[in-house]
């Protein structure tokens, strides 16, 4: 009886101690939830960009003449812009001797030249600045099989006295000649240079371009018509050269920035611009920039010789 009632004390103080703990599981508090995170700081606004220098700066700058130059003015006029917002640039052609007229005729702040002044122009300018220097590659036709010439060769071409490449070392074939328009500085520094240029008794001035030649207004015009006729000669600006045509060499040497720089490319050229006034200061600022080093830097990636 004895041994009966201890199991049964055991038994009722195990089932005791089960009670208690599942009432102290019951009564434990509620675990307590995660913090929320803290709010993010609101993003601040980002500073606004400073004003490039000289950004004040406002009005128009107007520039006319050399086709040649016209490509090489307006990636300098762009950049300009965008540093100037607020200054208009105005980048025309019409030929070197049109910006000559343009700042006679006081019509533009620069005129651009593709050649060096006349005797007769100068009296007319106020301040001049070479910007660039170019060679003027002599371009075929990619049927032509000839890739050299000398200068009395390309003289004799240009003139008429030579029509057929069979004389200078080519096939017998015509040669189909393409020039710019007179009054191009383009064509002006080509004859000048090449012997193509001519004086008559009293001293004058002649062009002795052959009369069959198939005259173009512009550069990328001689380059379209050279790329497409057969047989074809023609002259252009070094930094406008593309694919579309073969440069010969001339004397022996290629044209390319080095060989212009260092005289052994013998057809080269100033690329100039004038103005006939006292320039407004956002001309004065233009002018400052082409010939700085960031605008000298727009020159050369432009493929034309820097000066400065």
């Amino acid at each position: 009886m004895k041994k009966m009632m201890k199991r049964i004390s055991i038994t009722a103080l195990a089932l005791a101690l089960i009670v208690t703990m599942f009432a102290a599981c019951g009564n434990a508090p509620a675990s307590s939830p995660e913090p929320a995170p803290a709010p993010a700081p609101a993003e601040t606004a980002p500073a606004p960009a400073p004003e490039p220098e000289g950004s004040n700066l406002s009005g128009d700058v107007i520039q006319a003449g050399s086709t040649s130059v016209q490509p090489l003015s307006q990636e300098l006029a762009d950049v300009f812009m965008d540093i100037h917002s607020n200054v208009i640039i105005d980048i025309q052609g019409g030929g070197s001797g049109q910006g000559v007229k343009a700042v006679d005729e006081d019509l533009v702040d620069f005129g651009a030249l593709s050649r060096e002044l006349k005797d007769e122009e100068k009296a007319i300018v106020k301040h001049e600045w070479v910007i660039a220097k170019d060679g003027i590659a002599i371009v075929v036709n990619k049927d032509v099989d000839v890739d050299d010439l000398s200068k009395d060769q390309i003289k004799g071409i240009f003139t008429g006295e030579i029509t057929n490449w069979s004389a200078v070392g080519g096939t017998n074939a015509k040669i189909e000649v393409v020039v710019r328009e007179e009054g191009s500085g383009t064509r002006d520094a080509f004859n000048e240079l090449t012997g193509v240029l001519g004086k008559d008794a009293d001293g004058n001035n002649v062009d002795n371009t052959i009369e069959t030649a198939l005259i173009q207004g512009s550069t990328g015009a001689i380059v379209q018509t050279v790329g497409a006729t057969e047989h074809s000669i023609g002259y252009i600006s070094l930094g406008s050269l593309n694919d579309s045509v073969v440069a010969l060499k001339v004397e022996g040497v290629s044209p390319s920035s080095a060989t212009v720089l260092d005289g052994s490319y013998v057809v080269s050229r100033p690329f100039i611009l004038i103005t006939g006034r006292d320039l407004s200061e956002q001309a004065q600022a233009f002018i400052d920039f082409i010939m700085s080093a960031e605008g000298q830097s727009v020159v050369e990636k432009s493929g034309f010789i820097p000066v400065a």
